[in-house]
């Protein structure tokens, strides 16, 4: 049974390329009224909460992260997207903006840490 009333909450850490992907799909969407948004930044008070909030509902901690109904919790920024993308009717790749930001320096980002860890491998 499905409760009308809960907002699914989103769980962001501040400079988190992930968790930017995941803002910018519900500014674009026009979803931040329909989601309770949870933020704090790195090493503060609301990260130690939020991690203690979050540990007995996931295998691992990690931002972004969402309760999308109730008792049901994920921890990944594209399943997020795809959940709120079809509760927005929303397609991803028709928001300009957020496929932007995804094609543009979220893939640049990953393209260069995929090769910081291959240089870290072949170091060892």
């Amino acid at each position: 049974m499905t409760n009308p009333t809960f907002k699914p909450v989103v769980y962001v850490k501040e400079n988190c390329p992930f968790c930017l992907k995941v803002r910018l799909f519900l500014l674009e969407a026009g979803m931040m009224e329909a989601v309770e948004i949870r933020d704090f930044a790195p090493g503060s008070k609301q990260e130690e909460d939020i991690r203690a909030e979050l540990s007995p509902h996931l295998a691992q901690v990690s931002f972004p992260s969402a309760q999308l109904e109730p008792g049901r919790y994920i921890a990944e920024s594209d399943d997020i997207i795809a959940f709120l993308a079809v509760k927005s009717g929303r397609e991803p790749t028709s928001l300009p903006v957020f496929e932007n930001y995804v094609e543009g320096p979220f893939k640049m980002m990953m393209n260069l840490w995929k090769e910081n860890q291959q240089l870290k491998a072949a170091a060892v």
